[in-house]
C-alpha cells in the first residue's frame, strides 16, 4: 500500500511541475483572447485654402432630415448655418415661434464649417425650394476648431456659400450676418471672427445680398459677453435668442415684402 501511495504523490508532483512549466509557454498563451489593440489618435492634418471651400457632406442623418422637412410644406424663411442656428428653434424656441407666419425652416447643423454647409447645400438641400429669404451665418467653426485656420479661408468659404445660395435660388433675398462674437474680447478667436466679418461684408450689394452684423448686442460695455446672454461665450441661451430676433427684425421684415 506505501507503494501504492508513493507512486500517486509522484505523478501528483510530476503534473504540478509541468503546468507551472507550462503557464507562460506559447501553447497555454493561445487559450486567452489577445488584448485589444487601443487605437492611436490620427494626427490632425494641416488646414489650407481650399478646405473651407471644398464641399464635404459630414451630417448624411441631418441632411436626410433637411431633405425631408422640404416635402413637408413651404419654406418661405431658411436660416443656414452651424449650431448657433441650429439652437435657435429649440434654445430659443419662443423667439423662433415668432417667424411663423413666414414659414420657417431651420437648416443649421451643430459643429459644421463651411465646407460642410456647402457638401448639404450641393446635394439638394435647395433644391425644389423658393424661400423669399435665407438667412446664413457660418464661419466660427473655421476658426474656433483648426487653430491654424486663416480668417481669408474661412471668409472664402462663406463667399463661395453666399454665391452657391444665388445660383440654386436666383429670386431668393440673402440675409448675410456678421460671424457673432465669441470668447473673451482680446482672444485670438475673437480677433479671427472680426476679420471675416471685415470681409463677407463686402458681399452686401445693397439688392440681392443684405448684410447685418449684430454682434454688439451680445456684449456688455466692456466688450465682453455676459453669461447671461452666451453662458458658454459661444452659443446664446434663451434671453440670446430673443435678443437675436429684435436686431434682426427691421431688415428681415423689409426683405420679406
Amino acid at each position: 500500500m506505501k507503494s501504492i501511495y508513493s507512486t500517486f504523490s509522484l505523478a501528483a508532483c510530476f503534473m504540478a511541475v509541468t503546468l507551472a512549466s507550462l503557464a507562460g509557454s506559447p501553447l497555454l498563451a493561445q487559450t486567452s483572447a489577445p488584448a485589444p489593440a487601443v487605437p492611436s489618435k490620427p494626427a490632425t492634418k494641416p488646414r489650407t485654402p481650399e478646405d473651407a471651400v471644398t464641399p464635404i457632406l459630414k451630417n448624411a442623418p441631418r441632411h436626410a432630415e433637411f431633405m425631408y422637412r422640404k416635402t413637408q410644406g413651404e419654406i418661405g424663411l431658411l436660416f443656414i448655418g452651424d449650431s448657433i442656428t441650429d439652437y435657435f428653434s429649440r434654445k430659443g424656441e419662443w423667439s423662433w415661434l415668432k417667424f411663423a407666419p413666414y414659414k420657417p425652416a431651420n437648416f443649421g447643423v451643430g459643429g459644421e464649417r463651411t465646407e460642410h454647409v456647402l457638401g448639404r447645400l450641393t446635394n439638394g438641400e435647395l433644391d425644389g425650394i423658393n424661400p423669399k429669404v435665407v438667412v446664413l451665418m457660418v464661419g466660427t467653426n473655421n476658426v474656433g476648431q483648426c487653430p491654424d485656420e486663416d480668417p481669408n479661408w474661412a471668409a472664402a468659404g462663406v463667399t463661395k456659400i453666399v454665391q452657391t445660395i444665388h445660383a440654386k435660388l436666383p429670386n431668393t433675398k440673402l440675409l448675410l450676418l456678421g460671424v457673432f462674437p465669441r470668447s473673451k474680447k482680446d482672444s485670438e478667436v475673437r480677433e479671427k471672427t472680426k476679420a471675416i466679418n471685415a470681409i463677407i461684408c463686402k458681399l452686401d450689394d445693397g439688392k440681392m445680398t443684405r448684410y447685418l452684423d449684430i454682434g454688439k448686442v451680445f456684449l456688455d460695455e466692456s466688450g465682453e459677453i455676459p453669461g447671461d446672454i452666451m453662458p458658454d461665450m459661444l452659443h446664446p441661451n434663451a434671453k440670446g435668442y430673443d435678443l437675436w430676433y429684435d436686431a434682426m427684425k427691421p431688415l428681415l421684415t423689409e426683405m420679406m415684402k
